[in-house]
C-alpha cells in the first residue's frame, strides 16, 4: 500500500493546498493531510478549527485523513506508515527550500521519499501567509479559500 503524507500548518487551508492533495490522492492508496503543530510559529486558527475545517473539505474522499502531529515530520510518517511526503512548489524560491528539507529528511530517514508537486500557475500566488495578512485586514479571501472552509474564518 502506497501511503503519502501531505505536511502544513493549513492556517488556513487554500484552493492552492486542495490542488495540491486532489492531484496527488491518485497516485497513493492513502493521503494523510499532517496539521503540523510548530512551536515556532503563532497559528491564527486552532489546530482544531484547522482539522474541522480541512475534514468539511475532503469529507467525500475516504482515500484522505486528516490528522494532527508534533515533532519530526519524518518520525510521523513512520508512525502511520507513510513512506512518501508530498510538498507543494509554487516558486524557485519553494524549490531550494523544500529540496533542502528533503535532503535532511532522506538523511534522517531514507526510506521516505519526497515528491514535489508544482503548482497550477493560477494557485502559486496564494499562500496561508498573504491570506492570513488579507483578514488581519478585513479584507475578502474567498478566491482564495475552498468554499467548505469559510464558515472557519
Amino acid at each position: 500500500m502506497k501511503i503519502a503524507l501531505f505536511p502544513g500548518s493549513f492556517d488556513p487551508v487554500t484552493k492552492a493546498h486542495v490542488d495540491i492533495v486532489k492531484r496527488s490522492v491518485g497516485l497513493f492508496d492513502k493521503v494523510y493531510i499532517g496539521i503540523g503543530a510548530n512551536s515556532s510559529k503563532q497559528g491564527l486558527l486552532s489546530i482544531e478549527t484547522r482539522e474541522q475545517m480541512l475534514r468539511a473539505v475532503f469529507q467525500h474522499d475516504d482515500r484522505i485523513h486528516i490528522v494532527a502531529y508534533e515533532g519530526l515530520t519524518v518520525n510521523f510518517c513512520k508512525s502511520i506508515g507513510a513512506t512518501y511526503m508530498i510538498r507543494g512548489i509554487r516558486t524557485v524560491s519553494d524549490f531550494e527550500y523544500e529540496k533542502a528539507i528533503a535532503q535532511m529528511n532522506h538523511a534522517l530517514v531514507p526510506d521516505i521519499e519526497s515528491i514535489f508537486i508544482v503548482s497550477k500557475p493560477g494557485y502559486s500566488s496564494i499562500s496561508s501567509t498573504i491570506v492570513r495578512e488579507i483578514m488581519r485586514h478585513h479584507g475578502d479571501v474567498a478566491q482564495f479559500i475552498p468554499t467548505e472552509a469559510l464558515a472557519f474564518l
